[in-house]
């Protein structure tokens, strides 16, 4: 889906970039045996990235689910289900991958999950997560073993599954679930909830993550300008509450094939699914169907400037927030400030102990340009020195509107 843009993510210095392994790579085609050569093709990509794979398992292979069925999650044999994920954790882990994330399933708590195919409760969950992470430990004793991927923090589910690998002392490395809103604030509410939830099982200290987040599914907001300070405001929320690890759902829009889906999803879940890729608005990839760059895509980049330590930034505005970050070997400042708010803003930047004779720059990220040049997207304005070690800057923003700062100092 995204080779083609390997070296634009690339430039984004990703962490981890989650995959989802399922039956399109047709792992098991036969009773004890495995092949790997088209799954080996996606997750090269994610290490070409310059990322680690988080690998979400949501395999179901006729040979051990011989119904068509999201709600029969129990294979026909566990031991066979368990010599699958072995080989599948054990091929990786030969070819260098010891220590990656494993998720457990996708979204098990709605039918048809996200498009997989498991639909499970409180109660069956457990057990097969316990089986899963036996077989994925055994193969790869450093793995970071994970779940639910949950479509909602507050499902059950979670409790259920906490419970269980507390009292029967089963390894959970991190919990997972996705959010889909407008509102940034929804994000953090999920954090504070499901801490609040991790808080009841003391035995447990999981890494928290959102590795599916992005703006409403259903009503996706279609001004351009307002998903790049989405983005921003988002991870701002997430940051300030403390949250792991988060992963943007997507990199590419891509348009479905129905006689795949119809392999492995319910013929009603299959409309849905249908629906929802091929009939309905899509913003969700930082590339989009045609394979053309979003305004999404520059919020990354510079965003991935943000390299070295974080600095403390205050706002007196509920609209105009910063992310801010020192680079010592780069001798660098940078600001991440974005106004998220439907009205144009101003503000003064003050700048404290800056390294001396400094310049400041600032880019316009701007999301309606007709060009997907880096230098038009990320329009620089005049550079502005700093003679003494404090210096400031009128930024002006347009609704939603997003400023890169730059101080640098001359090397």
């Amino acid at each position: 889906m995204w080779d083609g843009r390997l070296f634009e993510i690339r430039a984004l210095r990703p962490r981890l970039i989650r995959l989802f392994v399922q039956e399109y790579f047709d792992v098991m085609p036969d009773r004890g045996r495995y092949r790997f050569d088209t799954l080996d093709r996606a997750v090269d990509v994610i290490l070409k990235a310059g990322a680690k794979p988080l690998l979400c398992i949501v395999l179901k292979p006729k040979l051990l689910f011989p119904v068509l069925d999201n709600d029969k999650v129990e294979p026909v044999s566990w031991k066979e289900w368990e010599a699958l994920i072995f080989n599948v954790v054990r091929h990786y882990k030969e070819r260098g991958g010891k220590g990656w994330y494993w998720e457990v399933t996708n979204e098990g708590d709605i039918p048809s999950g996200g498009g997989t195919p498991y639909h499970f409760t409180p109660e069956n969950y457990p057990p097969f997560y316990q089986h899963t992470v036996s077989a994925i430990l055994r193969a790869d004793p450093d793995a970071r073993v994970g779940g639910p991927a949950l479509a909602r923090w507050n499902s059950p589910i979670l409790p259920a599954l906490l419970r269980f690998c507390e009292s029967q002392h089963v390894p959970l490395h991190f919990v997972s679930w996705h959010g889909y809103s407008n509102d940034p604030m929804f994000f953090r509410d999920s954090i504070r909830s499901v801490k609040t939830e991790l808080a009841k099982t003391p035995g447990l200290h999981p890494e928290t993550v959102i590795n599916e987040w992005n703006m409403s599914l259903r009503e996706p907001v279609a001004d351009p300008r307002f998903q790049p300070a989405f983005i921003a405001e988002t991870t701002y929320q997430m940051k300030e509450e403390g949250l792991d690890l988060s992963c943007y759902y997507h990199i590419r829009d891509f348009h479905p094939i129905p006689q795949e889906d119809a392999k492995y999803l319910m013929p009603a879940n299959l409309i849905r699914h249908e629906l929802a890729w091929n009939r309905r608005a899509s913003y969700q990839g930082l590339f989009d169907f045609q394979n053309r760059v979003r305004p999404a895509y520059f919020l990354m980049k510079a965003m991935a400037r943000l390299t070295g330590d974080r600095l403390r930034a205050e706002s007196p505005s509920a609209n105009i927030h910063v992310l801010a970050a020192d680079d010592e070997a780069w001798k660098t400042t940078t600001a991440l400030v974005w106004n998220f708010s439907k009205s144009p803003a101003k503000a003064n930047l003050e700048i404290a102990n800056a390294r001396p004779d400094s310049t400041i720059r600032v880019f316009v990220l701007d999301a309606v340009a007709a060009s997907d040049d880096d230098s038009v997207r990320l329009r620089p304005l005049a550079p502005a020195r700093i003679t003494g070690q404090s210096g400031s800057s009128s930024l002006e923003f347009e609704p939603y509107g997003v400023l890169l700062v730059s101080v640098e100092a001359r090397l």
